[in-house]
């Protein structure tokens, strides 16, 4: 994610930084080409506006002036607008309610609402220790209900059965019902998708939504669409009270728009990338992370988090202790530590 808009801004930057002062004059050229990389990752029209006007007016102000390297200051005004514009700091889920937490999931049809379903249920097993109940709401599509029950199953979370006779306010209800007496800590409810935005479709999630009162309401989209994504969760967050954001297919959109121009259209938090088609590939999303990662500056708190995740600590301390012991590094700990790098 994120490669194309990257090159063009380091290499931007890259001819800032070694300016002994910035003024309106020798920032134009690097403000155009901004615009221009920003333009080009699909990113909103208003979004690009406010963002070089904010960039540019702290740029020739007096942070920078009485700054020691100019340039680098540059840089990281750069970074902490590209945090702003994208939400500032990662928002994660609320709680704060009697259990069981209702999480609603809309979104149009192929953004990967089912999937998104899975992996949030694994993440909240594996990373929050919550006792999680899925269940389909999509009357429209049998295989949609078969595919969450595959899904399911597969990360080790209940689902709740039901079928394309059922109303979906029924099913939201009974489910709740059901999470109640089995003392469930989540419900997450997947709901009908489609092609577009329809008005049959928004009354029945309104419905639904009245009737099952979530705690989270998020929108899935496609990060592929670009400002498209934007436009179409600003449509839902007009008709839904919205919380928050997953972005999908994240790993396969080298633009970005989407992650960079969704908090600010909307106003609503991104809470998760998704970022592969496993059912652990989900993330939540850390702005000034991302913001490191389009200005070329690496992520490595993620990568450290990933390592922590997956790394054998056992392991890692009975090597520190055999060497601290004095013998020796054999091939069979080369191996092991192989192994640990391929993870």
């Amino acid at each position: 994610m994120f490669e194309n808009l990257t090159e063009r801004l380091s290499q931007t930057l890259r001819h800032v930084t070694g300016q002994a002062r910035l003024s309106d004059d020798n920032i134009k050229d690097a403000m155009r080409d901004v615009r221009m990389a920003l333009l080009e990752a699909d990113v909103a029209l208003p979004v690009v506006k406010d963002f070089v006007e904010a960039v540019r007016q702290r740029a020739v102000g007096q942070e920078v002036s009485k700054s020691l390297s100019p340039g680098q200051m540059f840089v990281k005004i750069v970074q902490q607008e590209l945090e702003h514009i994208m939400g500032d700091k990662n928002e994660g889920l609320d709680f704060s309610t009697q259990p069981p937490a209702v999480i609603l999931m809309a979104g149009l049809q192929g953004a990967g609402k089912t999937t998104s379903v899975g992996k949030l249920a694994k993440y909240l097993k594996e990373k929050e220790k919550k006792k999680v109940l899925v269940v389909s709401a999509d009357i429209y599509r049998p295989a949609a209900i078969k595919q969450l029950e595959t899904l399911a199953g597969d990360v080790g979370v209940d689902f709740f059965p039901s079928s394309t006779e059922q109303k979906a306010v029924d099913i939201g209800k009974a489910a709740l019902a059901e999470a109640k007496l089995r003392f469930y800590d989540v419900v997450i409810v997947d709901t009908a998708g489609r092609l577009h935005v329809d008005t049959d479709m928004m009354t029945e999630i309104q419905e639904l939504h009245a009737a099952i009162a979530p705690t989270e309401t998020l929108f899935v989209v496609d990060a592929m669409t670009g400002q498209d994504a934007a436009n179409t969760a600003k449509a839902f967050g007009e008709a839904l009270p919205l919380t928050g954001v997953i972005l999908t297919k994240a790993d396969a959109d080298s633009r970005g728009g989407a992650a960079l121009s969704v908090r600010h259209i909307t106003g609503k938090p991104i809470k998760f990338l998704g970022v592969g088609e496993k059912t652990d590939a989900l993330d939540p999303f850390h702005p000034d992370r991302v913001a490191s990662r389009i200005l070329g500056m690496g992520d490595i708190l993620s990568l450290i988090d990933e390592a922590e995740a997956k790394l054998d600590k056992q392991k890692a301390e009975k090597l520190a202790k055999k060497i601290k012991k004095g013998k020796k590094f054999d091939l069979e700990d080369l191996r092991d530590q192989l192994q640990q790098m391929q993870n």
